[in-house]
């Protein structure tokens, strides 16, 4: 989350970069610069802005995960559906579709 006390211009970084820097290497709060008074980048600490980045793939990979494995249980259900003869033919199931939009 940004500190609302860690938003600088950028003008003010510029005179003051090696302060900030060392600033934001012990906090490791990130730093917001604005350009005419308004948000243009944020200055982060890198080793920080690496774990952001390694938590965000690490959440992409389990949200794919679990997109797989819902549609895998979705396959092994339609699998047994099959097996019970409990089939659809492509009216019924363009009738349900559109029922379905409709409700929408």
């Amino acid at each position: 989350m940004i500190n609302l006390e860690n938003i600088h211009s950028l003008t003010d970084f510029r005179r003051n970069a090696s302060n900030y820097v060392e600033q934001i290497n012990e906090t490791k709060a990130p730093v917001v610069l604005t350009v005419n008074g308004e948000a243009a980048v944020v200055v982060q600490d890198a080793r920080a802005f690496q774990e952001m980045l390694n938590r965000l793939q690490q959440l992409e990979d389990e949200l794919n995960y679990l997109k797989l494995e819902t549609l895998r249980q979705e396959i092994q259900k339609g699998v047994e559906q099959a097996e019970r003869g409990e089939l659809l033919d492509g009216e019924e199931i363009m009738a349900r579709l559109h029922s379905r939009l409709q409700e929408l």
